[in-house]
């Protein structure tokens, strides 16, 4: 009994691992779906339809950018 309790203590656990990634996963699909819809939501209101320009998709992903180096330097 004491063999199986160092084995499985000398595992490393890699449960959080999956933890963070489901939880990051499912948050970030709530946010993208949460962004999809205020958009298209205040293109209705404006009575036109959703188009998103070349100029506006990289300021959105020089934004996105900024916004993961924020989140990998929380670790630091």
């Amino acid at each position: 009994m004491e063999e199986t309790d160092l084995t499985e203590s000398t595992q490393p656990d890699n449960a959080w691992k999956s933890q963070a990634l489901l939880i990051g996963g499912v948050l970030g699909a709530l946010v993208g779906v949460g962004a999809a819809y205020l958009l298209t939501r205040r293109a209705v209101q404006k009575g036109t339809q959703l188009s998103i320009t070349p100029q506006k998709g990289v300021q959105l992903g020089v934004l996105l950018a900024g916004l993961l180096r924020s989140i990998l330097s929380l670790d630091e």
